[in-house]
Order: C-alpha cells, then sequence, then structure tokens
C-alpha cells in the first residue's frame, strides 16, 4: 500500500472503497494509533480497541450531545442533541435510556423476535425456489425493516418509503450522490414520525410509539420531535446495521464454504457465527465524539472543542485483542467486538439485532448446503456504513 496512515481522507465516502480498509487500519494500529486527521475541522483518529474502548467509557469527558457521526460534527454539530437519545448526555440520557429499553421489554420483544422468525424461514424457502437471486434487494431489504416497522407498529403501506429514506440517509449507492438527498432524506422521516406521533399521542394503542409519545421524562412529556427524532433513531439503527450485517453474513459464508459447512454441522454454534458476523462486518465504521475538555487519549493531548472519531472497524480487527483478526471463525470465544458500541451508549437495539441474524442463519442452515456467489457484490458509498447494496447468490 503506498498510502501512509494519515494519507487517506477519512470524510471520503469512497475511501474504503477504493482502498484496503483492514491494511490501513493495521498500518494505523502499528504506527500511529492515535493521530490528528487535518482538515476543516480536524478531528481525531483512534485505532486500538484498548483506547476506543476507553473512549466509549469516558462520558465524562467525551460528550455525544453534538453529534455521533463525523460528516454531522464536520457541518457544525447535530441538531437533534439532546432530543435523540444517540447524542444526549448524562443526565438525560439516562432518562431518555430507560424509556426506550421499555420499548424493548422482554414482553414486545418477544412477540416481535417469533414474528422475526417466521418471516425469515418464509422468505429464505421461497428464494431457494427461484434460483440465482440479490439476497440484498429480495431478503434483507425485507427482514430488519419490517422487524423494527412490527416494534413500531408502522403501517404495511407506509414501510417501502421509509426503507427507501434510510438507504439514503447515512449511505448511498452511488460513489457520485448528492448530500442534499441524504439531509433530504432524514427530513422526511422525521416528518412522517412527527405526523404519526401527533395521530398516536391522540388516540394511543399497545406499540412502542404511543408508549414514547405519551411518556414523560423529566417531568415532562417529549416534544412531537422529540418523539418523531426517538423513532427516527429506531429505523434508522434498526435497518441500517441489521441490513447490511446480514448481506455480509451471506457473502462471508458464500466465500468461506468450510465454515459454512462448520455451522450447518454443529461445530460452531448459531450464537457464536452471530458474533462473529457482528464483529466481521462491523456495519457501523465509526462513532466520534467532542471533548468537553483536555484529556489524554492513547498518550497525545486533546484539547476540550476537538472531535475525536473511535473506529469500530480498526477495533474489532486489532492484533492484540482477536487472533488473526482477518481470519473468519464463526467458532470465535471470547469474542470482545464494539460493533453494537459500550459503555451508557451501547445499542439498545443489540438484542433485536442479534435475534435477526440468528433468524437468518438458523434458517438458511435449515434449507441451505452451499450458498454461491454468482457476481460481484455493489458496494455502498458511505465513511460510517461499511456494507453491499447488492449480492448476487444462488442458495442450493
Amino acid at each position: 500500500m503506498t498510502d501512509t496512515p494519515t494519507e487517506l481522507d477519512l470524510t471520503d465516502a469512497t475511501a474504503f472503497v477504493r482502498h484496503d480498509a483492514y491494511e490501513f487500519w493495521r498500518e494505523v494500529r502499528k504506527h500511529r494509533p492515535v493521530y490528528w486527521h487535518e482538515g476543516n475541522p480536524g478531528f481525531w483518529v483512534v485505532a486500538r480497541h484498548a483506547d476506543v474502548l476507553s473512549c466509549y467509557a469516558d462520558v465524562r469527558s467525551l460528550s455525544s450531545a453534538r453529534g455521533t457521526v463525523l460528516d454531522v460534527l464536520l457541518s457544525g454539530g447535530d441538531s437533534a442533541g439532546g432530543k435523540m437519545l444517540a447524542v444526549t448526555d448524562r443526565p438525560r440520557h439516562r432518562e431518555l435510556r430507560n424509556l426506550m429499553l421499555r420499548a424493548f421489554s422482554p414482553r414486545v420483544l418477544g412477540a416481535v423476535e417469533q414474528k422475526v422468525r417466521e418471516r425469515t424461514s418464509r422468505l429464505i424457502k421461497s428464494v431457494i425456489r427461484q434460483g440465482g437471486l440479490d439476497f440484498a434487494a429480495e431478503v434483507a431489504e425485507h427482514i430488519p425493516m419490517n422487524t423494527i416497522c412490527d416494534l413500531l407498529s408502522i403501517p404495511e403501506a407506509d414501510r417501502e418509503k421509509l426503507l427507501r429514506w434510510n438507504k439514503l440517509a447515512l449511505s448511498s449507492d452511488d460513489a457520485e450522490s448528492d448530500r442534499l438527498d441524504s439531509l433530504e432524506a432524514r427530513n422526511e422521516i422525521i416528518g412522517y414520525f412527527m405526523d404519526l406521533a401527533r395521530y398516536r399521542r391522540g388516540d394511543p394503542g399497545d406499540d412502542v410509539i404511543s408508549l414514547i409519545a405519551t411518556a414523560e421524562v423529566g417531568g415532562r412529556p417529549l416534544t412531537l420531535e422529540e418523539v418523531a427524532l426517538n423513532c427516527y433513531s429506531l429505523v434508522l439503527g434498526g435497518d441500517e446495521s441489521s441490513r447490511v450485517s446480514a448481506i455480509c453474513a451471506v457473502k462471508t459464508f458464500a466465500e468461506h464454504p468450510a465454515q459454512w459447512r462448520a455451522l450447518r454441522e454443529g461445530s460452531a454454534a448459531i450464537d457464536t457465527a452471530v458474533e462473529e458476523v457482528l464483529r466481521w462486518a462491523t456495519p457501523a465504521m465509526h462513532f466520534a465524539r467532542t471533548a468537553t475538555r483536555d484529556m489524554r487519549i492513547g498518550g497525545r493531548r486533546v484539547r476540550a472543542g476537538d472531535i475525536v472519531t473511535l473506529w469500530n472497524t480498526s477495533a474489532n480487527n486489532d492484533e492484540e485483542v482477536f487472533d488473526q483478526p482477518r481470519r473468519f471463525d464463526p467458532a470465535r470465544s471470547p469474542n470482545k467486538h464494539l460493533s453494537f458500541g459500550h459503555g451508557p451508549h451501547f445499542c439498545v437495539g443489540a438484542f433485536l439485532g442479534r435475534a435477526e441474524l440468528r433468524a437468518l442463519l438458523s434458517a438458511l442452515t435449515e434449507s441451505v448446503t452451499e450458498i454461491e456467489l454468482c457476481g460481484k457484490p455493489a458496494p455502498i458509498y458511505s465513511n460510517f456504513l461499511n456494507g453491499y447494496a447488492s449480492l448476487p447468490v444462488a442458495f442450493r
């Protein structure tokens, strides 16, 4: 590789399509595990697992309130700060998180998980009969979006447009995409949920949006905007990361037939395979924070106000934590990946994301003996989301 660890532009949505991400991060961990990325503004890059883990845990020095995605921070910060769970600091974060966790209660999730298993099994059985298919469009798009929509009781007629907006919000299928398309998609989602929240508040039912819309946080009801932003966060996180993880799972097992046989024969357990897929895929390549005070990370001095980016892609392939990290091992244990983050901001939807992957792998092992790639997968273009927009495969 000709690039040195600090020459790759991490703000470029095509960077890790044009360059080998794993080689780049291996060099960064070795030579400059914490470095300053020049720009206007510039930002810190944190690459080692231990440092990323430490930063996630240090909520007193590193704030989420200005935004947790690099592009948003570079453009001036997140207007949802203090309103949406992911971009809120304590003490309000704790109160909002407790509310959102009620949406993921065992009673609610039990019914949703059963639907996930049934829908996934039905989908896999239907596509096996047709030979070749685009797994991304014909299977992966239908599992997580319908799952999170089941959780929120979104009408069936609205789900396709929500998926379309979601796919534009944080990534693109086009290398020359317009950032205004992303902003417009986010606004469409928030507007949709404001209308739905207004309706559910007036006529509440036994659903998650009604729960959020009628609850109080800090002694007052959430505004319609706050309800909409937190529903947006659930949909965006619940669809995007699970969808690209599912696509990655099928692509990876197609490329590793011996590991697929091991999973089918029981040499590797479904649950450990799920964790390895999450590590291997690392759908959210980074999360970002803003330093609230002067501090040190990996021996480097970080000043109050500096943007700090935590690269999960690198941490999940750190040789100090994972033996032979570029070896896909569905029986890997322990597997201390950071794909769902860590600490107080650990993903509230982690259980659901795991349940979706578990349902997919279970359905595939029951019905599919061989997974064959039938063409070149098309990447998505993003400096945040890692994955593929299409995956031509055949199930035997």
